[in-house]
């Protein structure tokens, strides 16, 4: 793999056009943890993501690194599958953090990855990395994007800085 700026922007462009399968995954888990814990969350327009994409991608050093992982999920596969089960999980877990950002929301795309690998799988002659990839893909963009409650408005544990 050899990344360059024509390289990563090349890759923004792939996950832009993933919306038709990323959206309906992203707000399929969103409903589902909506669900779980009884609460109404927002759902995602294919036009929203792909602003969303352009957004994470506007971050040279984060795109450069969301270019690299979803490179190598979408060319992973191992014979057997299952011994790769592993690396693609590492991969997809990384991926999702990085494009939701600094904590908590990096360790909430991690925990929802998983969730959402639950809910994708891909045909027989698909790498086994490509579920991976739209899972990472759908954790990562439903937690960085807005629309939980509990990210409306400030934390209430915020504490003002000392006036010195």
């Amino acid at each position: 793999m050899r990344l360059t700026p024509a390289s990563v922007a090349a890759e923004r462009d792939r996950l832009r056009e993933r919306a038709a399968a990323v959206v309906p995954l992203l707000n399929d888990t969103r409903a589902a943890l909506g669900e779980l814990f009884d609460t109404d969350v927002d759902p995602v327009t294919d036009e929203r993501y792909r602003r969303e994409v352009d957004r994470v991608f506007a971050d040279g050093d984060r795109a450069v690194n969301v270019a690299a992982l979803a490179g190598l999920l979408r060319e992973l596969d191992v014979e057997g599958d299952y011994p790769g089960f592993v690396v693609d999980e590492l991969l997809g877990r990384r991926l999702a953090s990085t494009i939701a950002g600094g904590q908590p929301l990096a360790l909430l795309a991690e925990a929802t990855f998983h969730f959402a690998d639950t809910r994708t799988h891909g045909g027989p002659d698909d790498a086994a990395g490509a579920d991976d990839l739209d899972a990472a893909l759908a954790a990562g963009f439903q937690t960085r994007l807005p629309g939980w409650s509990w990210r409306e408005g400030d934390s209430p544990f915020a504490v003002e800085p000392h006036e010195d």
